[in-house]
């Protein structure tokens, strides 16, 4: 059975106000029929001061939110001048009770500190001694409805201590949310700021990385070979132009009221392999992605995972292998996608430097739940392993 709404959503401060308002005509009400009672031996306080008592509680519950403290000490106050002068009798005491715990749950949820603990003492303590007094104190023999003295020493703490164990358990429980859930919006801006930061590296990398080879070609054979020069400098507009698209892409994804862009995918990879041919490097492609209904589509974010895995694979080719032939093999099943860069190594890779490339890759599969494993090739030449599940981390 589904609940009404109104008794799922989270209470507004109006609601809790609203709620406070109606407990403390309650409350008063509760209190004014106590002090209306006339002890079995004592005279009968006029009509006003009743009224007093009552509408003192009802505050002090209604404005518990507002001024704990005060409000603690204000309805400590009342219950003992009411229950030691017997304006609310003794056998009358559950009045008093049901403001005392209502105003220490919200003291015990607020304040919960060593002071909060030590006002829970005092007002305890005070409460329990004006139920002794009044007993003590009065000429009425004991009877079956009279508390003992026992029962009335434990009378404040046994009011005020399970209503303020209980605001406080709540309170910390609601500390303990807040905190967590702050927490989870930390963790979730720096896996976002990591996640745009890979996004950035592998586009600034690859295209710089291209841009660097063609100009040092065409500074090169400036000279001897003007068509060539010019020919890499369209190589190099184009690229930048394809970089600047790329940047904003990922840029955009920041802003709340930019849509969505499409990301990249295993369809963009030809593109990928053809401006990689720019570098000096030749790359080979191949993907295999049976279609029907046991493959189905894999996740936006696993194929982003793909394709820039290949691009930063081909990046440190280019980089530091060119010129070289290059194999990039994709392939894709129901279970998991496995990708493999292979290339001849016509020169060895730089050992000098320790670079992101290789980091970010290993964090782009491992964010995913899958492995990854990079190193030279027995015949000669460098590979990169990945495995990614085809439907994402678990």
């Amino acid at each position: 059975m589904e609940l009404p709404p109104v008794l799922t959503r989270r209470l507004t401060p109006k609601d809790l106000y609203a709620l406070d308002a109606v407990a403390a005509i309650v409350v008063a009400v509760i209190c004014w029929a106590a002090a209306l009672e006339v002890p079995k031996q004592g005279l009968r306080e006029p009509a006003w001061v009743s009224a007093l008592v009552a509408v003192v509680f009802g505050l002090s519950v209604a404005l518990r939110r507002r001024w704990t403290y005060a409000m603690a000490f204000t309805a400590t106050a009342a219950a003992v001048i009411s229950l030691a002068t017997q304006i609310i009798p003794v056998f009358a005491s559950f009045g008093p009770a049901c403001a005392l715990s209502l105003v220490f749950y919200t003291f015990g949820a607020y304040a919960r500190n060593w002071k909060g603990m030590f006002v829970i003492i005092t007002c305890g303590a005070l409460v329990s001694a004006s139920m002794v007094g009044s007993i003590l104190l009065s000429d009425e023999p004991p009877s079956s409805d009279s508390p003992s003295t026992f029962f009335a020493a434990l009378f404040g703490f046994l009011v005020i201590a399970p209503a303020q164990t209980l605001g406080f358990a709540i309170g910390e429980r609601r500390a303990q949310t807040i905190e967590r859930n702050q927490h989870m919006v930390r963790q979730a801006t720096v896996e976002e700021r990591l996640r745009v930061a890979r996004e950035l590296h592998d586009v600034i990398a690859h295209t710089m990385t291209l841009i660097v080879v063609k100009a040092s070609i065409g500074n090169h054979v400036a000279e001897a070979n003007p068509a060539e020069a010019r020919d890499a400098l369209q190589v190099i507009e184009s690229t930048g132009r394809a970089a600047m698209l790329e940047v904003r892409r990922v840029l955009d994804i920041l802003r709340e009221d930019t849509p969505y862009a499409p990301t990249r995918g295993l369809g963009d990879l030809p593109a990928l392999v053809e401006l990689a041919s720019v570098g000096g490097v030749q790359v080979r492609l191949d993907v295999e992605r049976p279609e029907g209904p046991a493959v189905g589509g894999m996740p936006e974010a696993v194929e982003l995972a793909v394709y820039r895995i290949v691009q930063e694979a081909i990046t440190n080719v280019v980089k530091h292998a060119a010129p070289a032939q290059c194999h990039v093999s994709v392939v894709v099943n129901a279970e998991e996608v496995r990708i493999e860069v292979n290339d001849d190594g016509k020169r060895p890779p730089r050992t000098d430097a320790v670079g992101h490339g290789l980091t970010g890759m290993r964090e782009r599969v491992t964010l995913h739940g899958g492995t990854f494993a990079a190193g030279p090739r027995a015949e000669g030449g460098y590979s990169v392993r990945a495995l990614l599940p085809a439907g994402g981390a678990a």
